[in-house]
Order: structure tokens, then sequence, then C-alpha cells
């Protein structure tokens, strides 16, 4: 079973224009003849490679990799997250979720919460939501005047430049889902006692914007990926595939680094371990 490379089939370039239609949720096309029993094969060896891989970019601690992942409600980070990272050593990985910002956090510039939590030489850092957030929720539920999320772009832009120009590989996935798939994820959380935690009522809410939503993210999409800083669209309505996807787009960021051990700065031939 072989994968397509999703980096170009789902890449959206500078500039590009960005349309969340719901059959590209769906999409598996980059492996045709697959399904979920016949890629676990596949999906191990990506995870073992990114095993591999973060060992060296831990113990090099030269390079830098920050994952950014935004969805729809149940667009599914949290399990991206869970499986595609299974086998990462934790010590070299971060996972920072941005929640509804606080009083300490909205009596500052937006980006104050997030610089804290980009990734140091040596570790991947993953945002589940990120500084995203502070555009896409204050256009859609108008928290603020629409000049203070226009220009949030510009800052955004700025900001990801600037982490890139001082070695941070960045690396921005949206996760699509369709309405209706979200619709069955919704009701599969409250089916199930043990999910209620993570459904609340505003849910609804949000999912009544369900246009709105679409558009502010296309926009959003389109006019922030940038070469240094580019974002992924990639199906998920099909969690084995989004984890596929997901799994490659790392593994080759992270070979792109060159990753070497470092070279010891002895001779390991000349030491001897006493009895």
């Amino acid at each position: 079973m072989k994968l397509g490379d999703p980096r170009k089939a789902y890449l959206v370039p500078e500039g590009g224009e960005v349309k969340l239609t719901e059959t590209l949720a769906d999409g598996s096309e980059l492996c045709p003849d697959g399904n979920k029993g016949n890629t676990l094969e596949l999906f191990d060896h990506l995870r073992d490679r990114i095993q591999t891989q973060q060992k060296v970019l831990y113990a090099q601690n030269k390079h830098r990799l920050l994952l950014i992942i935004q969805a729809m409600d149940t667009g599914g980070k949290d399990g991206v997250v869970k499986h595609v990272f299974s086998r990462v050593d934790p010590q070299g990985l971060r996972v920072q979720a941005f929640k509804k910002p606080t009083d300490e956090e909205r009596a500052r510039d937006f980006l104050w919460r997030v610089h804290p939590h980009v990734p140091r030489n040596g570790e991947i850092a993953i945002f589940n939501r990120s500084h995203y957030e502070d555009i896409i929720a204050v256009r859609v539920k108008k928290l603020y005047d629409d000049e203070v999320w226009k220009r949030r772009y510009r800052h955004v832009i700025e900001f990801e430049r600037m982490l890139a120009e001082e070695g941070t590989t960045i690396v921005k996935i949206f996760l699509h889902i369709s309405k209706d798939e979200q619709k069955r994820r919704l009701e599969a959380r409250l089916a199930n006692p043990a999910k209620h935690w993570k459904f609340h009522p505003d849910d609804l809410e949000d999912r009544g914007r369900w246009p709105e939503f679409r558009r502010a993210y296309e926009d959003l999409i389109a006019k922030t990926s940038t070469p240094y800083a580019p974002w992924y669209v990639i199906p998920a309505n099909r969690k084995w595939y989004r984890n596929l996807c997901v799994a490659r787009l790392v593994a080759d960021s992270l070979d792109d680094l060159d990753l070497k051990f470092p070279a010891p700065s002895w001779d390991a031939n000349s030491v001897r371990i006493g009895d």
C-alpha cells in the first residue's frame, strides 16, 4: 500500500483560492484502493519513522517544528495528536490547546499568550487550535469590530515570518469535515456518557453558523498560506485517511531538516568502563 504526497495534493499555494467542498471532506484519493484495515501497516511505518526522526531532532538540538491544527468542532484535532504522535518520546513533544482567552490574556495583545509556547530547539510543538482562533472566532461571533480581525491577518503573517526566519519549520493543517459528518460525531458524543465532557450546548450555536465559519476559514487559509508557513487542507471525514495524511506531512517535513545525531567531542574508542 502506498500513499500519494499530501504536500502536493493538499497544499494551498500563496494567493490561492480555497473552496471547502463536501466532496473534498470525504476524499481518500491518495490511496484509492485503501481502507482502514489494509493501511494499518503503512500507518505503523509512518509512526515509526516519526519516532526515529524525533529522537534525532531532540539529540541534535538544532531544529524545531511547529504543527498548527485547526478544524471545525469535532474535526479530529485531538485524534490526530493521539494517533499520529503515539510513539513519540514526550520529552521532545509539547501540545498546547488554546481555549477562550482569559481576562489576563485579553488585557494584552492577542499573540501574547501564543509566543511562549512555540517550540525550542530539538522540539516538536503542536498547537491544538492556535492564534487563528483569534481571527475566526472574532470574525464569526463579532466579538470586536471588523477592523480587529482584518488587521490580524497581517499580524499572524509577520509573526510566522519571524518564527521561520529564526529557524522554526511551520506546518499548518486544516482538517476538513462535512456538516453531515459533524452531526454524526456530535450524536456519537451524546450517545456515549464517557464523551459528554467533550460536548457543550454552545457547540450547537457554532454549528448553526456553519456557513459563516466555512467562509471565514476559506478566506483565512487563502490569505495566510505562505511559502514559509503553508496551509494544507486535509480531507478528514475518514479518520484513518486523515491520520495517514498528517503522519506523512510530519515525516516529510522532518526529513527536510537533514537530521543527524551530533558527533561526540570525545573519542569513543578511548573510553573504558571500569568494573
